[in-house]
């Protein structure tokens, strides 16, 4: 910093602390901290901030096994059990090829559970989706 960049910040620093000390009631002992607080604030403003680098445990065959249960998926992102963990991803701005490289998951991880896939499967075909030569209704 210059020397006027470092006037400036602790003329700054002074004024945020007198003012602030006219209106609170602050014990002496305490406006060392506050001057020291104020200071470090005003210094780092405009600096960015270190990116936080997120280390996830990859999951072992046996986590992979328990988390896809018939009626439900196990998020390894919150541990809750979801139908279907595409809303949840996205929620969390995850892909589906990001959470499953991101946790050492198999390429064939489901996203959709067992049960709600042939559930959804069942419907379709009760309905007619997916017959080859099916010929339109007569109207």
């Amino acid at each position: 910093m210059t020397d006027q960049a470092i006037s400036s910040l602790l003329d700054m620093t002074v004024g945020i602390v007198a003012n602030y000390v006219s209106n609170n009631d602050l014990p002496p002992e305490r406006i060392g901290d506050l001057i020291s607080s104020t200071h470090a604030a005003l210094a780092n403003v405009g600096q960015p901030e270190p990116e936080a680098v997120e280390i996830f445990a990859r999951a072992s065959a046996g986590q992979i096994r328990k988390s896809i249960t018939d009626e439900g998926l196990v998020s390894f992102v919150d541990g809750r059990t979801y139908k279907s963990l595409k809303r949840h991803l996205s929620a969390n701005g995850i892909t589906p090829n990001e959470y499953r490289d991101r946790y050492g998951l198999p390429s064939t991880y489901p996203m959709v559970s067992p049960a709600y896939s042939a559930r959804r499967s069942e419907l379709a075909k009760s309905i007619g989706l997916g017959a080859k030569g099916r010929k339109a209704k007569p109207s």
